[in-house]
């Protein structure tokens, strides 16, 4: 059963109403915080009050920003551009500072494709640029065959530099001056028919006669020219050119191999 509270009205006093009836006070209320204007000496420039915990500033007496300038280009050819310009046209070109030198890479290709008229005198500065693109070639006509062989042909070019090394230094004794550098490049070089042959390979039928026939051109070439070019220039070769020969019939008869199996 819920119980009923009685609530006395509430009178709130009036200062025209009972004046018997006592006021009750009120605290007055704090004014809001404003913030002090600098005086009059802070405005022109001067010091700002010391009172204050910040500092103010005036944006009219500021200063303009000198951080930022407008950017100098020489107009003449005597300004500071004109000696990089200069030593950009003096400098030689990319393939001759990496050692690449295309027209000697050409007089040598052009001196192996004449079996008959070989320049050794060409080969003296050897390089392994062209038999690198000669063995590229000879690694993409394989490819075109159907026979990835890039490792494969790396691999026994290296082999082969290092066999006919070893021989032509065993033969000549001593007076042997065939580096292993330098047979590289021979043999590396010598490669050009071969490439040849792997490309004419690719339109001729295997198993048949034609393609052993070519084989054998292509390899008695590559014999020639690179026996020649090895005992022209090592010296002490000339009396071992036979058993040289013979080498240099083995290395390339088995790329041939290569191309025809």
């Amino acid at each position: 059963m819920a119980k009923e509270f009685s609530v006395p009205p509430v009178v709130f006093p009036s200062s025209t109403g009972n004046p018997s009836v006592p006021h009750q006070r009120r605290a007055p209320a704090a004014p809001p915080f404003q913030v002090p204007r600098p005086a009059a000496s802070s405005s022109a420039g001067g010091p700002s009050n010391p009172s204050i915990p910040f500092m103010s500033f005036d944006v009219g007496s500021a200063p303009a920003s000198s951080s930022f300038s407008a950017p100098v280009f020489a107009s003449s050819a005597s300004g500071p551009l004109s000696g990089g310009a200069a030593s950009f046209d003096d400098e030689p070109p990319l393939l001759e500072e990496l050692g690449i030198n295309t027209r000697q890479i050409w007089r040598k290709t052009a001196s192996i494709l004449n079996p008959f008229r070989v320049n050794p005198d060409l080969h003296e500065d050897a390089d392994l640029s062209g038999p690198f693109l000669f063995l590229m070639a000879f690694g993409l006509f394989q490819l075109l065959a159907g026979k990835f062989h890039f490792g494969i042909i790396l691999g026994w070019v290296t082999v082969a530099a290092l066999f006919l090394y070893v021989v032509f230094n065993m033969l000549a004794g001593r007076n042997g001056n065939l580096d292993l550098y330098r047979c590289l490049s021979l043999v590396g070089y010598c490669m050009l028919p071969m490439v040849i042959f792997s490309a004419m390979s690719l339109f001729v039928p295997h198993g048949g006669v034609v393609i052993f026939v070519m084989g054998a051109v292509f390899v008695l070439w590559s014999t020639r020219v690179c026996t020649r070019l090895l005992v022209e220039l090592a010296s002490c070769g000339d009396e071992h050119r036979g058993l040289i020969a013979y080498a240099c019939w083995l290395v390339y008869m088995l790329f041939s191999l290569l191309v025809i199996f």
